[in-house]
């Protein structure tokens, strides 16, 4: 497609439309001064001159700039230089025809240049159009655009550039305005948003009208408070020149990876997949929800979302309706605790679950440093209780969503997961109808908990930017990477397995900082930018570790079909320790002693640090 070729190439398809309009200018001309649609006559004692001009054409064409105009930026000076060429063109035609002594009317040229006027300007036209797609909706987030002036209509052609945003309609308090088509959007009254909102056909305002004073714009924005929508506000001109450091642009994830994203999309997936159904534990966080929506691509029959929180299971639920509707894929939506052994039983027994995808699990490191017991409740025995169901049940596969945080852990999040891996692992030993494995991940960028949207926000407010060690480093991969890793694991599952990603060299979470700062147009605070953002280190929080590992023993690593991911077997629990340990858990927790799980802890895990030996021993890369 032609917006997808280097800007070189472009430009020399718009140099050869315009070097071919010449000739067909010309012969039109003819057309239209002798009213005939077969000027032939006529034509061939000009052919010379039609010949000439066309070689001479492409020239006069690049001096004149019109192959640098950009398509989607075609405005009235872009118009006015296919104009300014179509005149030095015309005046080239009477040239060579008296230097060449080939006799023409004298209004030829006139007419030629007016021909080749309209056609350039219609056929950038028409190409805009073909680009813009209009018979597409599109699947950007539909917007209005509150203010239909300049500024206005500037950001509805930039929207329109976007794949994440969708203009749909103007909105504006000028009544002179209403029902016209200014960039070919409907101008309507503000009145009218409260209707588009509950029909569902918008999504946010931007409100874009910068040469509002701050108290006109906060009691706009005050009228705007009633309307179930997201507002958003252009910054006027001075907040643009006078903070330019802290007006950002949002950073992808992919953006802030050392190095090329790693291709998942494999056969096996889909077939693993398709026609199944999948029940996904913790759906409506961020894993969850992403491994819903990577696996209704896969086309399963059933779907069922399994959420604790009403909250984000609405999310969730809502969003995979809308599209599961269209591919005829059914989805059920089951409110309930890991650690309700019935509710799970009854809901497997009720949808045939075939495929159980483990993602619920407190996961955020201080919270579960402060809150180990229910830390244990839900991710060890909440595990048992689900794998339980799973074998009960007779699923085919079980893919357990663990954490790099697993290996030698220094925080209680860490020691539970390992611990969920060795409940898994041991009841891997007593079943032959299902196959259990589980995933470790780096830290995963976008996900609620992690440093991009943390950063974020602190860039947004100004700073600073916390660090809590400047030598602190993480694996990194994104949540799309992480949802098909899981996806991948359960296609490659043998029984028992522990999958990672291959994920290169670790990063310091310092580098995102810096990194993510300048993405964002402002710079770091230094000697020589004082008023810039700083980065402040705040220190190793309790149970944080400088670096991560992501395999206990690299010596069992065994290869994989995709060459990015590995295969490990670690050590095992017998069925005795596995049983003592859960016995020894489930009455620290009956218990409410938490100085009993962490000595369950520091006897079943290995490595485990208790929290007060943080590891400052740098771990090896998987090669």
């Amino acid at each position: 497609m032609l917006e997808n070729l280097p800007r070189s190439r472009k430009q020399a398809v718009y140099l050869a439309f315009d070097a071919t309009m010449v000739p067909i200018a010309f012969f039109l001309a003819y057309c239209l001064r002798f009213s005939t649609l077969t000027p032939f006559d006529y034509v061939k004692d000009a052919l010379p001159l039609i010949i000439a001009l066309s070689l001479a054409a492409p020239l006069v064409i690049v001096v004149a700039g019109l192959p640098k105009i950009k398509l989607s930026a075609l405005d009235m000076r872009g118009t006015a230089r296919v104009g300014m060429t179509a005149a030095i063109l015309g005046v080239v035609a009477i040239v060579l025809s008296y230097i060449m002594g080939v006799w023409t009317p004298r209004s030829i040229p006139i007419i030629f240049g007016i021909v080749f006027f309209v056609l350039s300007v219609m056929g950038r036209m028409t190409g805009l159009f073909l680009l813009n797609k209009p018979w597409e909706a599109g699947d950007g987030i539909p917007v209005a655009i509150h203010g239909a002036g300049a500024a206005g209509i500037q950001l509805a052609s930039a929207l329109r550039q976007s794949p994440e945003f969708r203009p749909v309609i103007f909105t504006d308090d000028n009544p002179n305005l209403h029902g016209l088509l200014i960039s070919d959007l409907r101008v309507a009254p503000r009145e009218r948003l409260k209707q588009l909102a509950a029909q569902g056909e918008i999504k946010q305002v931007l409100l874009a009208i910068p040469s509002l004073t701050e108290t006109e714009r906060e009691n706009m924005l005050k009228s705007f408070a009633e309307l179930p929508l997201e507002v958003r506000v252009l910054p006027s001109y001075v907040e643009l020149i006078e903070k330019s450091n802290t007006e950002l642009r949002t950073v992808s994830p992919d953006e802030l990876l050392s190095r090329d994203k790693v291709d998942l999309d494999i056969p096996e997936i889909a077939k693993a997949y398709a026609g199944r159904v999948v029940f996904i534990t913790g759906a409506g966080g961020s894993i969850g929800s992403e491994l819903a929506r990577q696996v209704l691509n896969c086309r399963p029959s059933h779907i069922v979302l399994f959420e604790q929180n009403e909250f984000a299971m609405y999310e969730i639920d809502r969003e995979m309706r809308m599209k599961a509707g269209e591919l005829g894929i059914r989805i059920t939506a089951r409110l309930g605790s890991v650690t309700d052994q019935s509710r799970l039983a009854d809901i497997m027994t009720e949808t045939g679950v075939e495929i159980v995808l483990h993602a619920a699990a407190y996961k955020h490191v201080p919270i579960v440093e402060e809150n180990e017991l229910e830390g244990a409740r839900n991710n060890v025995l909440g595990t048992q209780v689900v794998a339980m169901a799973a074998r009960a049940a007779n699923v085919e596969r079980f893919i357990l969503v663990s954490t790099d945080k697993a290996v030698r852990p220094a925080n209680v999040m860490g020691a539970t997961k390992r611990m969920a891996e060795m409940v898994v692992q041991d009841i891997q030993t007593r079943t032959d109808a299902t196959r259990f494995s589980m995933v470790r991940f780096g830290n995963v960028l976008g996900s609620s908990g992690s440093v991009l949207p943390l950063f974020q926000a602190q860039i947004r407010a100004g700073g600073p930017v916390t660090v809590t060690h400047p030598e602190v480093t993480r694996y990194f991969m994104t949540i799309p990477e992480a949802a098909r890793l899981v996806l991948v694991a359960g296609a490659f599952a043998e029984g028992g397995d522990v999958f990672v990603l291959d994920m290169g060299q670790p990063v310091k979470i310092i580098d995102i900082a810096h990194r993510m700062i300048k993405m964002a147009g402002a710079k770091t605070k230094s000697v020589e930018n004082p008023k810039g953002l700083e980065i402040e280190i705040v220190g190793l929080r309790k149970g944080e570790k400088l670096y991560e590992e992501l395999l206990i023993d690299r010596k069992n690593l065994v290869e994989t079909p995709h060459e990015k991911i590995l295969r490990a077997s670690e050590t095992r629990l017998s069925e005795i320790e596995v049983a003592s340990m859960l016995r020894e858990i489930g009455m620290a927790i009956e218990n409410n002693d938490a100085a009993a799980l962490r000595n369950t802890l520091l006897t079943f895990v290995e490595g485990y640090h208790n929290g007060s030996d943080i590891s400052e021993t740098k771990p090896e890369v998987i090669a």
